[in-house]
């Protein structure tokens, strides 16, 4: 068996066995393939795409090129929630410490922010001594104990997907739905989780732009995880503006703590719920949606979803005194009002940008290894819908001693659209994916 024939057999719409995929994944990780061979056939698999069949396969070889977890000695149906991406998005936050305040068992592993899009593990990491890092024994005794832990990646967690990322990164095939979809689903299949619910975010802060390339990547996602055997369901939801009023990791903590407390954000609210009812569903906890529905009401309401998220901060090394005590949180004393120039109707964003103004300031970065400021960030005070007055502030940018400050001020200013007329606001939930 050759490379260069395997190659070419994908790059001429062929169909490759299992063993063909195992020899390529395989000896690319061992290094008996070299990258320009890999990069030859990720870009064949770019143009020629993949069967739901093929990409099973190269789920599970990556799934298998590390550790994997067993989490069969917990009691349960264990569910996982993963999101493509968006700004703004601290959604894990409140959801995984909710759910499982339901009885529902949440293993969680994430991954950090790159380029406009925040990180759960950076927000995390945010609050003082919490750790993300954490081996499998450690992982299934506090799902066992709590219900819930969220955590990164190890070192030879899915090795196959670290270094079929970093080629992917350099050689424009990123965005190839089969490569996304093995390399999401290689990670959350190798946590032990049973069922998923997938947010496949669409819009201007979203990397599938459109609606259709949205339904095109969750249809793809759900068809892989059938043909693991694996139960899922997923929602496309909206993402031309942040998600909340906080950007940024700390300030996303924060939104987080006094979401739990009961003061959501109505669009954090809704999405946490939708999710969470499916999550429910998935975990044979409820029946319908109108029956999750009203458990995860009662499990916010009464603050036991709090509670949790202040056991799985305890647990994981962080100080719960921020539930409390907020400002224990390192949040920059350095602000700026960006004001309206005009009256008239926040008519839209360009979400990515203000993901973009939020990495420049020094809250997301750039490349993996790059340090944050967990700081700096933005507040977003007015959504597409709602009536501005001139003068009045749109964004509170939270800077670091000026960095960076002229510049996010004249981006900022650049990626908000006023009209003069009425707008409605885009639906949160776009579709559901079964």
């Amino acid at each position: 068996m050759r490379a260069v024939d395997l190659i070419a057999k994908k790059r001429d719409g062929g169909e490759l066995k299992k063993e063909e995929l195992e020899f390529l994944i395989k000896g690319y990780v061992s290094g008996e393939i070299p990258d320009y061979q890999m990069s030859a056939f990720l870009m064949a698999v770019f143009f020629s795409g993949m069967s739901f069949a093929e990409m099973a396969t190269l789920t599970r070889v990556m799934m298998y090129s590390g550790d994997t977890f067993d989490l069969s000695s917990i009691t349960g149906v264990k569910v996982d929630k993963h999101s493509t991406g968006g700004v703004g998005d601290k959604v894990s936050l409140i959801l995984a410490p909710l759910v499982a305040s339901a009885g529902v068992p949440v293993p969680m592993v994430s991954g950090r922010g790159l380029g406009h899009t925040g990180g759960t593990l950076d927000k995390l990491e945010s609050i003082p001594g919490f750790t993300t890092g954490m081996d499998g024994k450690r992982f299934i005794d506090q799902i066992k104990r709590i219900g819930v832990a969220i955590i990164g990646q190890t070192d030879n967690f899915v090795p196959a997907d670290k270094k079929l990322y970093a080629m992917r990164d350099v050689t424009a095939t990123v965005e190839s739905i089969p490569l996304i979809s093995g390399s999401i689903i290689s990670k959350k299949v190798a946590s032990g989780a049973d069922s998923f619910v997938f947010d496949v975010k669409t819009g201007t802060g979203a990397f599938m732009d459109t609606e259709d390339r949205a339904r095109e990547l969750a249809h793809s996602l759900i068809g892989v995880m059938k043909e693991l055997g694996k139960k899922s369901m997923a929602l496309i939801t909206d993402m031309n503006q942040p998600l909340g009023r906080a950007i940024g990791n700390s300030l996303e903590v924060i939104e987080c703590i006094e979401s739990l407390k009961g003061n959501p954000p109505s669009d954090l609210r809704e999405i946490c719920m939708e999710l969470g009812m499916r999550m429910l569903l998935l975990g044979e906890r409820a029946a319908t949606l109108e029956e999750a529905a009203g458990i995860l009401q009662e499990r916010w309401a009464s603050g036991a979803a709090l509670q949790k998220f202040q056991e799985m901060v305890k647990a994981q090394g962080g100080n719960p005194d921020i539930i409390d005590n907020p400002s224990l949180l390192d949040v920059s004393p350095d602000r700026k009002d960006l004001t309206s120039s005009r009256d008239g109707v926040i008519a839209g964003f360009e979400a990515r940008e203000i993901g973009n103004v939020c990495m420049l300031l020094g809250a997301g970065r750039a490349t993996y290894d790059a340090p944050i400021d967990y700081g700096v960030g933005l507040i977003c005070h007015k959504k597409i819908g709602e009536v501005v007055k001139k003068g009045e502030p749109v964004f509170t940018i939270y800077h670091r001693g000026g960095k960076s400050l002229r510049e996010a001020e004249k981006r900022l200013s650049q990626a908000v659209i006023i009209s003069d007329n009425l707008v409605y606001p885009p639906k949160l939930i776009k579709s559901e994916i079964q």
